[in-house]
C-alpha cells in the first residue's frame, strides 16, 4: 500500500509538471500543424506568435497585418460573416447595428488568457473558431486578440468599415461611424474622422470609450479589406490613427516561441510505469 501511494505521488508530480508546462490535453487538433515549436493553421498562420511573416498579426519592423482575420472574409466568409449579415438585416439602423455586434461579442466572450484556454501562452483564434464556440456553448473563450478579429470581421460583414489596431500588449478594433453621439473621443485614420473605439475586453465597456493611456500616441492601425490570407508583409502597411492632440509614439517588437518538449511521452511513461507498479503490488 505503501509503494502505492508513492508511485501515485510521483505520478500526480508528472501530471504536474506537464500541465505547468502548458501542454494541451484536448486540443482540437483537426486542420492544425505543430512543428518548430508553434501551432500552424490551413493557411500556414503560426497561431501562437504574432511576430514574423507567417504570425497571426505579421508583426514586424515596418508595421503589421491582421492576416488571421482574412481567414474568415471573402471565399473563406463563413460563420461569423454569416452573424455580421444576420445583424444587417436585423438593425436597419447603422446605430443599433454596430451596438448590437458590439454588445454581442461583448457579452457571449468571457475573457480568458489564451494560456487558461488552450495551454498556450499565446493562441490567436479565428472569428469563425469563436463564433462555432458562441453558436454551440452560449458562451465563447478569448482575449483581446480574438474578441477584436470577430468584431472587425462582423463590422465588415455588415457593412461597416473595421480596423485592428496594435497596441502595446494588447489589440482592439475600430468603426467607422461618424454619427455616433456616444463616444467619448473621435479618432482620425490617415486624416479621416469618424472611427470609433470597440473594446469589447470589459463587461461594462460600452460602444464609442476608448482607454485613456491611448489618447496621447499614434496607434498602428490596419483596415479590414478583401485580401487572401496568404502571409505577405506589405511595405507601409499600416496607417497611422491618430486622436488629437497627437504624440508620436513607436511601437515595435519582435520575438519568437521557444520549443516545447514533448511531455505527452513523458506522461505515457510515467502512467506505464504506474499501472506496472500498481500490478506488482497487487500479485504479491
Amino acid at each position: 500500500m505503501k509503494r502505492a501511494c508513492v508511485v501515485l505521488g510521483v505520478a500526480a508530480a508528472i501530471l504536474a509538471a506537464a500541465a505547468t508546462a502548458g501542454y494541451v490535453w484536448a486540443f482540437p487538433s483537426e486542420g492544425f500543424d505543430t512543428r518548430g515549436g508553434g501551432t500552424f493553421d490551413d493557411w500556414q498562420i503560426c497561431r501562437t506568435t504574432a511576430f514574423g511573416e507567417d504570425g497571426f498579426y505579421q508583426v514586424s519592423d515596418t508595421g503589421f497585418r491582421p492576416a488571421i482575420a482574412f481567414e474568415s472574409l471573402e471565399e473563406q466568409a463563413d460563420v461569423a460573416y454569416a452573424l455580421g449579415e444576420q445583424m444587417a438585416s436585423q438593425y436597419s439602423d447603422p446605430v443599433q447595428r454596430a451596438e448590437a455586434i458590439f454588445t454581442f461579442v461583448r457579452d457571449r466572450v468571457r475573457y480568458t488568457s489564451d494560456v487558461d484556454w488552450s495551454g498556450n501562452e499565446e493562441f490567436a483564434r479565428n472569428a469563425d473558431e469563436l463564433a462555432v464556440s458562441i453558436l454551440e456553448d452560449g458562451l465563447g473563450d478569448g482575449d483581446c486578440e480574438d474578441m477584436t478579429v470577430l468584431l472587425a470581421v462582423m463590422y465588415k460583414a455588415a457593412g461597416f468599415r473595421s480596423v485592428i489596431m496594435l497596441l502595446p500588449e494588447h489589440t482592439a478594433a475600430l468603426v467607422y461611424l461618424p454619427d455616433y453621439n456616444d463616444a467619448t473621443v473621435f479618432f482620425e485614420l490617415d486624416g479621416e474622422p469618424g472611427w470609433i473605439w470597440a473594446e469589447a475586453t470589459g463587461r461594462n465597456n460600452p460602444l464609442g470609450w476608448a482607454p485613456g493611456q491611448y489618447l496621447d500616441m499614434d496607434i498602428p492601425a490596419y483596415e479590414i479589406l478583401a485580401e487572401t490570407p496568404a502571409y505577405e508583409i506589405p511595405v507601409g502597411g499600416t496607417a497611422p490613427l491618430t486622436p488629437a492632440p497627437v504624440a508620436a509614439v513607436a511601437f515595435a517588437e519582435t520575438g519568437e516561441e521557444a520549443a516545447s518538449p514533448p511531455y505527452f511521452f513523458i506522461i505515457v511513461i510515467g502512467l506505464l510505469l504506474l499501472l506496472s507498479l500498481l500490478r506488482r503490488a497487487r500479485t504479491r
